[in-house]
């Protein structure tokens, strides 16, 4: 019974150590911080469309850049 115990512990600890997946989290987070950032900014700019799509545009090449696409 103190070996099952034992391992079971053993397991739980290692869980708890294991930090795998954490980055795709925070880059989860930050896709989605800067989805709602752009959502924002076309509605708030949604009739003046010569700033508005000068923002938006500005926004998906930042997106490219930082997600490492070639933007087309």
């Amino acid at each position: 019974m103190n070996e099952i115990y034992a391992k079971t512990l053993n397991k739980f600890a290692e869980f708890k150590r294991d930090e795998r997946g954490s980055q795709t989290l925070e880059w989860i987070g930050i896709a989605a911080v800067i989805v709602i950032m752009v959502g924002v900014i076309s509605t708030a700019f949604s009739n003046d469309t010569s700033i508005g799509k000068k923002v938006l545009t500005k926004m998906k090449d930042l997106i490219d850049e930082i997600a490492g696409g070639s933007g087309g």
